[in-house]
């Protein structure tokens, strides 16, 4: 048998002898896979800015640049990776993203020590060599991090729960949810105890080592290599393969080709794009509204506990109800924060900002995870989810320099916040008369 088949299979022991249902050991999983994407998301990577902007002699544009366009190189890449998702299946993509991500942190620390061994040998400047260096490393972490670790992640609990899957989702969202927010300190504690040479070393072996020597084990590509169904239900045949019983599976062709596919991930999108302009400026955004720094850090943790309690109470509703009044309601709720940000400075705009974005953040959670599946079966959920990934992995790149931009165009944040309404505001007009054929009640679907 090759390393693949093996690894495809239910080796190295069989998981229907486990004591509980096999697919809440994939949910554990699935969720420290989310958690060691850490590294390659926004908050993971902005713990070590000024540490980078100080040893590789970069200034913070160019440093922000390198970012940008990391991040935009890794979004054209996420359809590929999803299809090498759907051809090796889930355990080969995470212990080789979860590899490649530790190997990534591990070139990162020896960037300043490249760049000046080559400003020595060259005679360009420490910058011009850096630049290039940071920007492939940036390329890396984002791709195999917030890309492939976290959508390989996503994808493997869906084939495992069918009735179940809003909850089990929801479930997950807690533990990630409070794992982000602590994600920042626990990094910083990292670099006050170890430097941050060391503290990269760190996340490389849990990540590299840790996650991807548990995932190697532990992984099952779907329930039917096990002999078991999703939910636990009994087999509807001799043997279940994570095809049967699914409606039409359609491919990333035919999603292209259609209006909601389009809707969904355009919505998701702007979720990305604001979401990600307002943390990246969080202080300016707050101190033009009158309000300080410690406001603006404060601002997080109310709006922490309402995404996270919506997104426990819309992922149990999900697994009963269609998405699409989901879908409408989240638009409503960024067009409520999308207003509460231009009357910041008022005590009810506040509130509007930390409800609006906090709710249509936790149902952005449940559409993210489920849309997709429901409405285009597993069979390609790789490229299909890749192919949204991207567009959303695009505008989280864009969204912080638009509203820098914007600010630099017109002196305020309002622009840009006035522009993501209009945005939005076309967007709940399409989504509301749009009809979705496949959004049918769940104990109506195949998948």
């Amino acid at each position: 048998m090759s390393l693949q088949s093996r690894l495809q299979s239910d080796w190295p022991y069989p998981a229907a002898r486990t004591p509980v249902f096999y697919g809440w050991v994939i949910l554990c999983v699935s969720t420290l896979g989310f958690l060691s994407s850490v590294p390659g998301q926004t908050m993971g990577m902005a713990v070590f800015s000024d540490t980078f902007i100080e040893h590789f002699g970069l200034s913070r544009t160019e440093l922000s640049t390198a970012y940008l366009f990391g991040t935009v190189g890794s979004a054209l890449c996420l359809t590929r990776a999803g299809r090498w998702y759907d051809r090796h299946g889930p355990r080969i993509m995470l212990v080789g993203s979860a590899a490649a991500l530790a190997l990534t942190l591990l070139f990162i620390v020896q960037i300043d020590r490249l760049g000046r061994a080559l400003e020595a040998m060259l005679g360009l400047s420490l910058a011009a060599l850096t630049f290039p260096l940071i920007l492939v490393g940036y390329f890396g972490v984002r791709f195999t991090g917030q890309g492939m670790l976290t959508s390989a992640s996503r994808n493997v609990l869906l084939v495992w729960f069918k009735q179940r899957r809003g909850l089990v989702s929801g479930v997950r969202g807690v533990f990630v949810s409070f794992g982000f927010a602590l994600a920042p300190l626990f990094l910083a504690l990292l670099m006050d105890v170890f430097g941050w040479r060391g503290a990269l070393w760190v996340m490389a072996g849990i990540v590299g080592i840790g996650f991807a020597g548990l995932a190697l084990v532990t992984v099952r590509d779907h329930p039917g290599v096990a002999g078991l169904a999703p939910d636990g239900a009994p087999l509807a045949g001799e043997e279940e393969t994570h095809h049967t019983a699914l409606s039409a599976d359609r491919t990333v062709n035919e999603a292209r080709r259609d209006p909601v596919f389009w809707i969904y991930s355009s919505a998701l999108a702007m979720h990305a794009l604001f979401g990600t302009a307002v943390t990246f400026h969080i202080v300016a955004i707050f101190a033009e509204a009158g309000r300080d720094r410690t406001a603006a850090f404060a601002y997080f943790l109310p709006q922490a506990i309402v995404s996270v309690t919506v997104n426990l109470a819309a992922s149990f509703a999900a697994d009963y109800v269609r998405l699409k009044p989901l879908l409408l309601v989240m638009l409503v709720a960024f067009l409520l924060g999308a207003y509460g940000l231009i009357t910041l400075d008022t005590q009810l705009g506040y509130w509007m900002l930390v409800c609006g974005f906090g709710a249509g953040g936790g149902l952005w959670g449940v559409l993210s995870n489920l849309v997709f599946v429901r409405h285009y079966g597993v069979l390609h959920l790789g490229e299909i989810s890749g192919l949204n990934t991207a567009v959303t992995v695009f505008a989280s790149a864009i969204g912080p320099m638009a509203f820098s931009v914007a600010n630099d165009w017109f002196g305020s944040f309002e622009a840009a916040a006035i522009a993501c309404m209009v945005g939005l505001g076309l967007l709940l007009s399409v989504a509301t008369v749009t009809r979705q054929p496949a959004d049918v009640h769940p104990s109506g679907l195949g998948n």
